[in-house]
């Protein structure tokens, strides 16, 4: 079990997709598609869409809120994202969603210690406390 700091509290499942660095929503996520579409990017070519996406930290500017909102709205978002850091960007996007469109993704902060025991592939079960199971 890990502990995290819910910025976006719900509950989630799915299969981890961790990436070793940070991306950037705007020109590096395609919310059509849910890929992952920053060529330079280790993750580059790979479906986020109902994934648990487990990163450092987000790279780039406030306009990745309105690229992941989109993919929010159009179902190609991420079953929940996991960084090693808070980031209010992110969780705006994901508390417009609720207000938008009535589906919010939690938003979940994980100390460097937790963070670094996620690896692409293990099943993930987000909890409403922040909790997450790993299998």
């Amino acid at each position: 079990m890990i502990r995290t700091d819910p910025t976006v509290p719900g509950e989630a499942r799915g299969i981890a997709l961790v990436s070793p660095e940070p991306l950037s929503f705007w020109g590096g996520y395609d919310a059509t598609t849910g890929e992952i579409v920053d060529r330079r990017h280790p993750l580059s070519g790979t479906i986020a869409t109902g994934r648990v996406l487990v990163m450092p930290f987000t790279r780039g500017s406030s306009t990745g809120t309105q690229i992941l909102l989109e993919s929010i709205r159009l179902g190609n978002a991420p079953a929940a994202i996991i960084s090693s850091r808070t980031d209010p960007f992110l969780a705006l996007a994901s508390i417009v969603a609720g207000e938008l469109y009535g589906r919010t993704i939690p938003i979940l902060a994980a100390k460097e210690t937790d963070f670094t025991r996620l690896s692409s592939g293990q099943h993930i079960e987000i909890h409403q406390d922040g909790s997450v199971s790993v299998d």
